[in-house]
């Protein structure tokens, strides 16, 4: 159970750090943010890379592929929290089949 809990919380930080420099950058370039927001951006979306590498799980596909529907549902969740979005039945449905396919994928013992 620990395991999990390694690996949900390297996905959830993994996550925010490449939501988080993502949005630095789109501010520099879509809102006009100062130039600052994108090295910012590009510093923590190179920390995202690090995070990644620091999962347990030791096969890169299986861990790129299992945080793909993390990133889905924290990039929902970025939405509503920082700029006001409202998903509707479908996004939410869509989140919550992605994240049930990384635990399908994940917390199965294996050899």
């Amino acid at each position: 159970m620990l395991k999990l809990a390694v690996i949900g919380g390297l996905f959830v930080l993994a996550g925010l750090c490449e939501i988080g420099g993502g949005y630095l950058i789109w501010g520099w370039i879509r809102e006009s943010k100062p130039l600052a927001w994108a090295l910012l951006g590009a510093a923590v979306l190179a920390l995202y890379g690090v995070v990644a590498a620091l999962q347990p799980i030791i096969e890169f596909g299986r861990v790129y592929a299992a945080y793909g529907g993390i990133f889905i549902a924290l990039a929902l969740a970025w939405g509503i929290l920082v700029d006001g979005f409202r998903p509707d039945r479908y996004d939410i449905l869509g989140a919550l089949l992605a994240v049930i396919g990384v635990f399908v994928m994940v917390a199965p013992p294996r050899d």
